[in-house]
């Protein structure tokens, strides 16, 4: 299986929607609302998201993460002069627990220690696997809000 980083993919923004739903399934499913509903509410979630993503971060680098050239997720990244942010990273459900994810969040954090700056991303209070999984990889807490949990590695 062949892995690659890309710029972007064939029907992208069907793509973007495609996992950004995948992401809140299990969110969802907990709704009494009909599949229309569900969908007209992913959107304007998705919406809402790439739009902050665009005026919150711009000139961050994103990719579509493919194997063997089917798309399967994307990452975030911004680059800054004092430190590097993950965005964002996502994979559909076949792709995800098989150390893909933890994979490219190492190769950042090499590519952090190069440049000596700080590693930093965010994570939802209630993803308590992805918050266990960047403990795992060094990460610490370094401050927490209602939603969300800060953290980084240092370089």
């Amino acid at each position: 299986m062949t892995v690659s980083l890309n710029e972007t993919c064939e029907n992208q923004e069907e793509f973007l929607f495609k996992l950004y739903a995948s992401t809140r399934e299990d969110e969802l499913a907990m709704l009494p609302w009909d599949g229309a509903q569900k969908d007209a509410f992913l959107k304007m979630q998705f919406e809402a998201k790439q739009q902050w993503y665009q005026s919150a971060y711009p000139g961050a680098d994103h990719k579509i993460l493919s194997f063997d050239d089917e798309p399967a997720g994307r990452i975030l990244v911004k680059y800054e002069k004092d430190a590097v942010y993950l965005v964002d990273i996502a994979l559909l459900p076949a792709y995800r627990n098989r150390g893909i994810g933890s994979e490219l969040i190492r190769g950042l954090i090499t590519k952090c220690k190069e440049l000596h700056v700080p590693f930093r991303l965010q994570v939802a209070t209630e993803n308590h696997q992805a918050f266990r999984l960047y403990e795992k990889m060094g990460f610490t807490v370094t401050s927490t809000d209602a939603m969300y949990r800060q953290m980084e590695i240092k370089a």
